[in-house]
């Protein structure tokens, strides 16, 4: 026999209008003591909002900084009521309550910042992605896939529309092995120096390649880094998120994989993006760079994945705190 019967019923009837469940203060009113049978139901009830009181995390608003722009913001964590008093109904003692947690989303989210460009997740997400841009070359893709398929991790590939074009094929095994691919012009163009009409020509060109794939795309990485506010307004025209990068390997000047791993080791954090290429050194220092963020305690996955302001889920399915 259950020793709450009936209780999340009383729960669901005394949740304010907000849809929150009241203080300890006014659900043990007089009005309500009588639902309570016992002593011990009003123990573990008390037990149940005492805890959930201390478990609270308040969720982070997404925000802009004068230097890092747009930062997005990052979930909560609060009891589950409803949930944790159906199995409390089944419990014993309060010992022995199970506590479901749930997400809470900010309220100010990345999209409600405006055409901004992004450059790293919430810190407090520990989390880091590898954006590697392909515009030139295949030669090294192959062993890079291998490496991160090895180690479980999926990246974030953004593709320049004309190489796309010409090696769908790689394209495709790339989407094929979990990763996300996404838009980096069409042409390798200086996007500061292009007009209007051109940024909306790179851009879309690129997107309806990704259409024809069946991707649906929501970021953008432009060029070099190169932009101007104009850019970032035509992106987000296409509902997509322009993206720049927290650390740079500057592999395409072939420092080798020693000097990439050295850098990194002393700029490693939560959130951050990673900007990479096809290059013998990325290909070189890529386990050892994985092997180093695992180490400092960081997930790694795709930059829509850093960016969102979704908890770290565990392969069990339980929230991170």
């Amino acid at each position: 026999m259950s020793i709450l019967p009936g209780l999340g019923t009383y729960i669901a009837s005394v949740k304010d209008n907000n849809g929150s469940i009241p203080t300890k203060n006014s659900w043990m009113s007089e009005a309500a003591r009588p639902v309570f049978a016992s002593s011990s139901q009003s123990v573990l009830m008390e037990t149940i909002m005492k805890e959930a009181e201390k478990r609270r995390i308040a969720p982070i608003n997404a925000k802009l900084d004068p230097v890092w722009k747009a930062i997005p913001g990052y979930n909560g964590l609060e009891v589950d009521i409803d949930e944790t008093l159906k199995l409390a109904e089944h419990q014993l003692t309060p010992a022995s309550i199970h506590y479901v947690m749930k997400e809470v989303e900010p309220s100010i989210q990345l999209d409600d910042l405006g055409p901004n460009p992004v450059y790293k997740g919430n810190p407090k997400k520990p989390m880091a992605s590898l954006m590697i841009n392909v515009a030139w070359g295949n030669e090294y893709l192959p062993s890079m896939l291998e490496s991160l398929r090895k180690e479980n991790v999926h990246a974030t590939f953004f593709f320049d529309g004309s190489w796309l074009k010409k090696n769908t094929e790689m394209a495709k095994r790339i989407l094929s092995e979990g990763h996300e691919i996404s838009n980096h012009a069409y042409s390798h163009k200086d996007m500061r120096t292009i007009s209007r009409g051109k940024a909306v020509e790179e851009i879309s060109k690129t997107e309806e390649l990704l259409k024809q794939l069946g991707v649906k795309n929501t970021l953008f990485a432009p060029p070099s880094g190169y932009f101007t506010q104009e850019t970032i307004q035509v992106a987000s025209e296409f509902k997509l998120q322009t993206v720049l990068w927290t650390f740079d390997t500057i592999d395409w000047k072939n420092p080798g994989a020693s000097r990439i791993l050295e850098r990194l080791s002393t700029n490693i954090e939560p959130g951050m993006l990673i900007l990479m290429h096809p290059t013998s050194s990325s290909r070189d220092a890529l386990p050892g760079m994985i092997a180093m963020m695992k180490k400092k305690g960081l997930s790694l996955g795709t930059v829509s994945e850093t960016l969102s302001s979704k908890r770290i889920a565990t392969s069990e399915g339980h929230i991170t705190k």
